[in-house]
């Protein structure tokens, strides 16, 4: 093994026990601690209500505007404290989030949302133009639809748009957000082939939340999985794919063949991976 394989990869987001509260009251995430390398995809999974979303908010800053606020632990960027941030700031340190449920501006084409992208930069219209011509070379379908308006254009389109217009920003980091909710599993595939060359080739990081854990592990470099505000279970996307209780739970197969989702009850979920 050479050295450089041998050191472990630069941390570049660190989430370390944290505490969510809405409206004052409402305990949302308790002690969720995550790490996302550079160069890396990292996973995080769970079904509807886990504090996927929330946990992704809680590092974009974009919290406050659901009166939500961490109440405990710290997020830091590169070594930084980056909780004061606001949203324009943190995406001039290089971290932009994919929202769920894609969010383009439906009265503008597909390449005036790819621009809004480019608000915070001042680098030229030149260097701008580049990654407006990179953007069309992983996703031409937008090439295709740019003067379309992004309310006409399929949902999976949209997704791309939302994921080509994070890429104008320049992005070091994207927090991706169900980049599958609502698509057909043959563009969900496509979506995650282009989530994986811009890692791979761009040396984009990403921290993927998803319910599809099947497509996520198998894309993904690691992975974490929330249940009920928690983080519950965590390691290489490898191991996880082949742990019997994420393939029961999740996936709904066990070493007795496929499970009916009826028969897999969370309370045993909670029982063996909290005891």
């Amino acid at each position: 093994m050479t050295q450089a394989a041998a050191e472990p990869a630069e941390k570049l987001l660190e989430v370390n026990n944290i505490e969510v509260i809405y409206n004052h009251v409402i305990l949302v995430l308790k002690g969720v601690s995550l790490t996302v390398p550079k160069g890396g995809i990292t996973a995080l999974l769970g079904g509807n209500g886990a504090g996927k979303t929330t946990t992704l908010k809680a590092i974009s800053n974009l919290l406050h505007s659901e009166r939500g606020e961490v109440t405990k632990g710290k997020i830091e960027y590169r070594g930084d404290a980056i909780q004061g941030l606001s949203p324009e700031a943190l995406v001039k340190r290089g971290v932009v989030q994919v929202m769920e449920g894609r969010h383009c501006f439906e009265h503008l084409t597909v390449e005036e949302n790819l621009m809004t992208g480019a608000y915070t930069r001042a680098d030229g219209a030149a260097n701008i133009k580049q990654d407006l011509d990179l953007v069309y070379e992983y996703f031409p379908r937008l090439q295709e639809r740019r003067k379309s308006q992004a309310g006409f254009i399929s949902g999976g389109e949209q997704q791309m748009c939302a994921i080509g217009r994070a890429m104008m920003s320049r992005p070091e980091t994207i927090l991706l957000d169900e980049p599958s909710m609502g698509l057909a599993p043959q563009l969900v595939e496509e979506i995650f082939r282009i989530v994986k060359n811009l890692n791979e080739k761009e040396g984009v990081s990403f921290l993927l939340a998803e319910q599809n854990t099947n497509v996520a592990l198998r894309f993904a470099h690691h992975g974490y999985i929330m249940e009920s505000g928690r983080i519950v279970m965590e390691g290489p996307a490898e191991e996880l794919r082949e742990n019997p209780d994420v393939k029961e739970f999740y996936l709904g197969v066990s070493d007795e063949g496929r499970k009916s989702f009826r028969d897999v009850r969370s309370y045993r979920r909670r029982k063996r991976w909290l005891s």
